[in-house]
């Protein structure tokens, strides 16, 4: 069975890596993964010649959004959030989900981040694809409300219509100047240089979070990162999403549970190279 990563740009992709360690782990000898550079223009093509040999498709930037009227079937949680970063192919149809938001929370979860207490004050930098994973994922943990840093609000109507699907209270605030001066949970969503302003202010102790998330797995740490652990935050990785999200997807395109441990030791030894 064939598997793939979609995405522009994707050669960067540690996907690969995480799911052909799964594969050896499960002993799918017959199962491949690969990654196919592909925009927004290309992913029908791509699509139609995914035949009865592909099992599925995972999908990074900018697809996520662009591939929902593309699936005959779009899981719930996708749905809410408006973005599928997963495609199962099966019975002829193509299923789309969303493994981002258990990403997230799993990932958050090894950060300290719990379902009670709820996290009372939530910031997040961004208000893209990944943004609105990250309100769900805040609201699977018992978040009643959250603020999102964005440069320009009306860029954020998707964010926002996320938000009054997943039924949770949404503040948007200017990127360069956030209301949030000690958030319970920073999730950054933005490349790692575009947090430099949120960085310099933990490093200053004028904004420091209980606990961060950063999606940008690599290169690692990102400046958030490195500003935060000595203010005492506690940290989670973008390769730690990664790596949960992942395991999400290849359970749901092989219908076993995945080797997390084996997964984890592969991606953490490609890091290290």
């Amino acid at each position: 069975m064939k598997a793939a990563v979609l995405g522009s740009p994707i050669t960067h992709s540690l996907s690969p890596v995480l799911h052909r360690a799964a594969y050896r782990a499960l002993s799918l000898t017959g199962w491949s993964y690969q990654a196919i550079e592909c925009d927004t223009a290309r992913l029908p093509g791509v699509l139609d010649g995914c035949g009865p040999g592909w099992a599925g498709l995972s999908l990074t930037m900018p697809l996520k959004r662009a591939v929902l009227p593309l699936l005959d079937h779009v899981g719930p949680l996708a749905r809410e959030v408006g973005a599928a970063n997963t495609v199962v192919f099966s019975g002829g149809q193509r299923h789309g989900h969303n493994t981002d938001v258990p990403g997230m929370i799993a990932a958050l979860a090894e950060a300290g981040v719990t379902g009670l207490p709820a996290p009372a004050t939530v910031l997040i930098l961004g208000g893209g694809a990944t943004a609105c994973s990250a309100l769900a994922a805040v609201r699977g943990l018992g978040a009643a409300q959250a603020t999102a840093a964005v440069r320009d609000p009306a860029r954020a109507q998707d964010l926002l219509a996320a938000a009054a699907r997943l039924a949770i209270g949404l503040t948007l605030t200017d990127f360069g100047k956030p209301e949030v001066t000690a958030p319970d949970v920073l999730i950054s969503t933005v490349p790692a240089g575009a947090a430099h302003f949120y960085a310099e202010r933990i490093a200053r102790g004028t904004l420091v979070p209980r606990h961060l998330l950063d999606v940008v797995y690599h290169p690692w740490p990102t400046p958030l990162a490195v500003a935060a652990r000595p203010a005492g935050t506690a940290v989670a990785s973008g390769f730690t999403l990664l790596l949960h999200q992942a395991a999400h997807q290849v359970t749901l395109m092989t219908g076993q549970p995945a080797p997390l441990a084996a997964m984890r030791t592969a991606g953490q030894s490609a890091l290290n190279v």
